[in-house]
């Protein structure tokens, strides 16, 4: 595979409403997309970093910095075989998985279109259509969480996900189990809570939840390992799950009994099928986080959820839930049964949308592998 340019672009995209988490609350986003350019075609992809070293230490500045200090230059005079060779390509530079994701990630897309086949079929996908959740953040009072419930159980989804933390939990809960006693109904802390709040955690128990998302810190196995022998409820792990090998410690110390992968918190596509792959041998299944992408991120997203043991609704919702505009056509829909068609045409299956990201694009860079041979 021929790379003959590499560009970064940052964009600015400002969210339909706020989404906040324990975090903090988000409004607009910085979005950092990839081009690559080889073989008359463009791969892209999009880094999942946040404005800031909250969810995870990368950022988009470090991210943007290691692109194109490192990895690009790396990438750019490589002329990968295909995806899974991205790895190698990468391997003297430590961490800054989602840099090397959004790279990675591109080479999969470039590499479908060159073969002719869709990105998940490339992937190792087999699912025509995935099962879609939402994932629903913190609201100024629990009467307008419940109205956001009430507009996405309307819409179809199959899983609600609240955001939670110390304060925002137990009464919320119990709120929207009397409202929606039925539904599939989960909770995510974002390394919320510690330890000592285990007692509090436990009485998550009687609101028949799905799972309860990281509720300890990032990147903990051995307290979630104490928690989990006294909830019923599962726990799902996400910021502590980087790769394959912590997939296996987790599993093999009873850490979680359900895994969450989000392919930019792994290092790309590569790692997130060893993690995938890792899981389902151990009968673990697993499902697919959102980070506020933009249709390319999404479009990622759909190709991977297409594959085996995405048994579970992930968090792939439609488009219109965090976009006016997206930069891709068409936009992700989701079905009123809460489902979203995994596109069968090559590549990642949704044209982007180049004369809105040139308009809403900020800063530019390029990388020619010319120039790096040189």
């Amino acid at each position: 595979m021929r790379i003959d340019a590499i560009f970064l672009r940052e964009l600015r995209l400002p969210l339909v409403k706020p989404f906040q988490t324990s975090f903090g609350t988000t409004k607009d986003r910085r979005i950092l997309l990839v081009e690559l350019r080889g073989e008359g075609l463009s791969g892209w992809g999009e880094c999942v970093a946040g404005e800031h070293p909250f969810f995870s230490d990368e950022t988009i500045d470090t991210a943007w910095l290691v692109m194109q200090q490192e990895l690009a230059p790396l990438l750019a005079s490589a002329d990968p075989e295909h995806g899974g060779k991205c790895p190698g390509i990468f391997r003297h530079v430590r961490g800054h998985r989602m840099a090397k994701a959004a790279l990675e990630n591109a080479v999969w897309d470039l590499e479908a279109q060159m073969r002719r086949i869709p990105l998940a079929e490339l992937l190792g996908g087999t699912r025509e259509t995935i099962d879609c959740g939402v994932s629903i953040g913190i609201q100024p009072t629990p009467a307008e969480l419940l109205a956001e419930v009430e507009t996405e159980v309307a819409a179809g989804y199959q899983r609600i996900k609240l955001k939670c933390k110390p304060g925002w939990d137990v009464d919320v809960l119990e709120a929207v189990r009397n409202r929606w006693p039925e539904i599939q109904l989960s909770v995510d802390a974002n390394s919320a809570y510690r330890l000592n709040d285990s007692d509090h955690i436990v009485t998550f128990d009687e609101f028949n939840l799905l799972m309860i998302e990281q509720p300890l810190w990032a990147d903990d196995f051995y307290f979630h390992s104490m928690l989990q022998k006294r909830l019923n409820t599962p726990i799902c792990l996400d910021e502590s799950i980087r790769n394959r090998r912590d997939a296996l410690a987790a599993i093999e110390m009873e850490s979680c009994r359900i895994i969450n992968i989000k392919c930019g918190r792994v290092g790309g596509f590569s790692e997130a099928i060893a993690v995938h792959n890792a899981a389902q041998e151990r009968g673990v299944p697993v499902w697919c986080g959102g980070m506020l992408e933009t249709g390319i991120g999404r479009a990622h997203n759909i190709a991977l959820s297409s594959l085996d043991n995405f048994t579970l609704p992930g968090d792939v919702s439609a488009s219109k839930r965090y976009w006016k505009e997206d930069i891709i056509e068409p936009e992700v829909v989701v079905s009123s049964t809460g489902e979203i068609a995994v596109p069968d045409l090559p590549g990642r299956g949704f044209e982007v949308r180049t004369d809105l990201v040139e308009k809403l694009t900020v800063r530019e860079e390029q990388i020619r592998a010319l120039e790096m041979v040189a």
